[in-house]
């Protein structure tokens, strides 16, 4: 019987081993160990995935393992394997010392594996979790991983995980002249759309490299394989929808340790490309940002060394600004489904050195400033020192925001808002 090929094989909902969970609890892809772990039987196993990579409160490699599949070797994100690496720092290779497995850092000294790493490897898995927002450099790991798994004629399978900010799409849409790592394609700030779900549109809209994509149309195509049933998978979720709110069970990296953090984090990372803190070394990263020449009637923080963020921005220094952290209901409310850059138009006018607002880099291109990058734009930058206001600015995103919107309707895999 013909193997057949097509853009991405989406395993309904069949049979799982986690009957002793509610029957309409949202549950990652990787729960349904039944659906997929025939298809990884006799596989030498290649993994993409950090600490969210979880079944329950075990590590899924940690479960896979005992469930019998031979994992061969493990790929790391921004944060390394495990997730306690600080943001933006080098991780080098490693042994796991919990599994004896082999861990490629693709946040160090490279961002995907080459083909040497992938010698001992017949399927290709990815499992991390998402939030939703643009320059969370997940999805550009995802990207380069999947160029390699194309490249090397790898099958690629992804357990889907919910997005926390799947239930909108909003923002600026990145211009590619302004693409970088935390910013790779011409989405928005808030895409709405699942890491699997984002990985079909990269692969079907033709965004990979021109290899990957040339490797992807072959097996498209092609109506057989020597090696597997497969060669791009996705796993979905169940009883996940785009209306779904869903908490994640755990921090997805140490700047993003709760539910404000995560809803705002659209909103508030801007700061990050300028002079003002976005909060690392706070209680609250992403829920509290300001500057120490801001109003001192605002509110007061200091910034300091922890976990995750050793060296904050304004470290040791008392800043004021605000503080925007709530339960996550609440920031929902405040957010009413898009983007709030009321706080950051608000910023801009209260700074008092206004040519020093942004972190300006050593070119003045504007394609090196990093809130540029961000924003995936120079236009925001140009708007908010034009003085225009959070509405006027929101307006003119609306035409890309709704060619992107149709764009993103052809790879739904669960019902929309």
């Amino acid at each position: 019987m013909k193997k057949i090929f097509t853009i991405c094989l989406i395993l309904a909902l069949e049979s799982t081993n986690i009957g002793q969970l509610a029957a309409q609890s949202i549950l990652p892809a990787a729960y349904r160990t039944q659906t997929y772990l025939p298809l990884l039987k006799g596989k030498r196993v290649g993994i993409f995935a950090n600490h969210t990579a979880t079944i329950g409160k075990t590590h899924l490699v940690d479960s896979l393992q005992k469930l019998g599949v031979n994992i061969t070797i493990a790929f790391g994100p921004e944060h390394g394997f495990r997730g306690t690496a600080d943001a933006g720092e080098k991780i080098d290779n490693y042994t796991d010392a919990a599994t004896g497995i082999p861990v490629i850092s693709l946040y160090g000294k490279k961002r995907r594996p080459s083909a040497e790493d992938l010698a001992n490897v017949d399927v290709l898995l990815f499992d991390i979790q998402d939030v939703g927002v643009r320059y969370y450099t997940f999805i550009s790991s995802l990207q380069e991983y999947m160029e390699a798994a194309f490249e090397n004629k790898k099958p690629l399978m992804i357990l889907d995980r919910p997005n926390p900010n799947g239930f909108y799409v909003d923002g600026p849409v990145l211009d590619t002249a302004y693409k970088s790592f935390v910013g790779m394609q011409p989405i928005p700030v808030v895409y709405g759309m699942t890491i699997g779900e984002y990985a079909m549109m990269i692969a079907g809209e033709r965004w990979l490299n021109a290899k990957a994509n040339l490797q992807h149309d072959y097996y498209k195509t092609a109506s057989n394989s020597k090696d597997t049933s497969f060669h791009f998978l996705v796993i979905k979720c169940a009883n996940y929808t785009h209306e779904s709110k869903y908490v994640l069970p755990i921090k997805p990296s140490p700047n993003l340790p709760d539910m404000s953090s995560i809803y705002w984090y659209g909103s508030t990372c801007y700061f990050e490309g300028t002079a003002l803190s976005e909060g690392r070394g706070t209680d609250h990263p992403f829920s509290i940002f300001g500057h120490p020449t801001l109003p001192k009637n605002l509110y007061a923080f200091t910034p300091t060394s922890r976990d995750g963020a050793k060296e904050p921005k304004l470290k040791n220094q008392l800043s004021y600004g605000w503080n925007i952290y709530g339960e996550g209901r609440e920031v929902l409310k405040k957010l009413n489904n898009q983007i709030n850059i009321d706080f950051l138009v608000n910023a801009y006018q209260l700074f008092p050195q206004k040519d020093s607002f942004f972190l300006r880099p050593k070119s003045g291109k504007p394609t090196d400033y990093f809130f540029n990058k961000l924003a995936g734009n120079n236009d925001l930058r140009e708007q908010l020192i034009a003085g225009k206001t959070a509405e006027e600015i929101k307006l003119s995103w609306q035409p890309a925001l709704n060619r992107f919107k149709a764009i993103r309707k052809k790879y739904l895999l669960y019902k929309d808002f």
